[in-house]
C-alpha cells in the first residue's frame, strides 16, 4: 500500500507529519528520519486498531487488500 503523507518543519524546529488520508494520524520527530520512522509506526498502529474490535461472522468478513 501507498499513502502520502505530508512533512513540514514545526514552529519548535521539530518535524511534524500526517497522513491526510487517515484521519487524525500525526506524528512528530527531531529530524526528518525520526518523523518519517514515527508517521511509518503511527500508520501501522491506525491500521492494526481499526479491526481490533471487530467481529467476523457469517455477515460480516476480514479481507485483505493489496493496492
Amino acid at each position: 500500500m501507498t499513502l502520502k503523507i505530508i512533512l513540514e518543519k514545526g514552529v519548535d524546529s521539530y518535524y511534524v507529519t500526517h497522513c491526510p488520508s487517515l484521519k487524525s494520524c500525526w506524528t512528530q520527530g527531531k529530524t526528518q528520519e525520526e518523523a518519517l520512522t514515527n508517521i511509518r509506526e503511527a500508520i501501522e498502529l491506525y491500521m492494526e486498531t481499526e479491526l481490533e474490535n471487530f467481529v467476523e461472522d457469517e455477515n460480516h468478513k476480514i479481507y485483505e487488500l493489496s493496492l
